[in-house]
């Protein structure tokens, strides 16, 4: 394991040291998340570390950053000297709070911050999972955790049927949200789209279960009801698979694939629909609180967490996931009632600002850092 980058000084009056673990090497969700709470935290003055894959995006932003980071390469065969070097790398430092993201890492740190005795470790999950073997994995969550912290109530409430959680040692806090970025007055994203004419989208990592198919029909339908309509897919990943799939279902050349964009609140504004059709594993999708920041329609599937922000009438409109049919309806009501539209769109923004701001989460954490934090 290579050695970490020199640590950051730091005032006479200690701020908390905090590390986070991620082993995997995309850019998804969990790692904007992991970088939410690193950045958060560090403009709040504390100290802030983080261990990963040389090769990740989320190291490389970290260092961008200032952040002391550790390389590793989450090797299982170097899991027991991994875990020595670590542990003695985190007692060394003082690490107050170590805070994992995924399996490898996971077992990994855990083992680590156990034997350095750190104060507190906790260990979060980001997406809705079966787990086959409950009785080893729940040592993930219990034996190798003082808490739990889950994106939806949905991932919540399966913990708690199938691990031995008690209810104060989890706790459901979806990842927060900049409104001063993502907000409605801004300028927007220049898509290959004809001007006038409604834009409907998805913006989401190209995977399986985001159901990208089930939007793809819907385009298929929709364009023998109404033409007038373009799509885009804004999203990193294999994307001539997923032109191939647009073909098959019948989408073809109506649909406009972008790739990967940083500019996601110009993008947003520039949407007349987001739509999150997701079939599984989804918490509550950090795309659907930006697009309720920015007040941008959203359609949502069933799915996860996802109708715990995507309130059906309240904030937006949900389809049963997978039902094609009944998300190209609630797609095309989207853009016809524009009234009721428009409501649910100041609605949204409403919701985000009250509960699910970059600072409500960051205040909420650091509640439960005190609580949790021995004396």
């Amino acid at each position: 394991m290579p050695a970490p980058s020199p640590l950051p000084s730091h005032p006479a009056r200690r701020p908390w040291r905090i590390l986070h673990s991620e082993s995997s090497r995309g850019w998804g969700g969990q790692e904007h998340r992991v970088m939410a709470e690193l950045r958060g935290f560090q403009e709040r003055g504390h100290e802030v570390f983080l261990v990963a894959h040389p090769e990740s995006q989320v190291l490389r932003r970290a260092q961008d950053f200032g952040m002391g980071v550790v390389p590793c390469l989450f090797d299982r065969k170097r899991l027991p000297l991994d875990a020595l070097q670590l542990a003695f790398w985190l007692r060394r430092n003082r690490i107050d709070i170590v805070n994992t993201h995924s399996s490898r890492d996971g077992w990994l740190l855990g083992i680590a911050a156990r034997l350095a005795r750190t104060p507190l470790l906790i260990r979060s999950r980001h997406i809705d999972v079966e787990y086959p073997h409950p009785s080893i994995s729940k040592h993930a969550f219990t034996t190798f955790a003082d808490h739990v912290l889950t994106t939806s109530d949905r991932i919540t409430s399966h913990f708690r049927r199938i691990f031995p959680i008690a209810a104060e040692d989890i706790t459901t806090l979806p990842t927060g949200i900049d409104t001063d970025r993502f907000t409605l007055e801004g300028p927007r994203a220049s898509l290959p789209v004809q001007p006038g004419t409604p834009v409907v989208g998805m913006v989401s990592v190209l995977r399986y279960w985001k159901g990208h198919d089930t939007f793809f029909r819907a385009i298929h339908l929709l364009r023998q009801k109404r033409e007038a309509i373009q799509f885009v897919v804004v999203g990193g990943g294999d994307v001539p698979v997923y032109q191939q799939i647009a073909i098959r279902d019948g989408a073809g050349p109506a649909v406009s694939f972008l790739g990967h964009r940083e500019d996601i609140p110009e993008v947003l504004r520039a949407l007349d629909v987001l739509c999150i059709p997701s079939k599984a594993h989804e918490g509550v999708p950090q795309i659907g609180l930006q697009a309720l920041a920015c007040q941008t329609a959203v359609v949502g599937s069933d799915c996860g967490g996802i109708p715990e922000i995507i309130r059906d009438g309240e904030t937006g409109r949900i389809f049963p996931a997978g039902d094609h049919e009944a998300f190209a309806a609630r797609i095309l009501e989207t853009l016809e009632e524009k009234a009721e539209t428009d409501r649910l769109r100041q609605a949204g923004r409403r919701m985000v600002e009250e509960h699910h701001s970059i600072d409500v989460m960051l205040n909420k954490l650091e509640a439960l850092y005190r609580r949790c934090l021995p004396a």
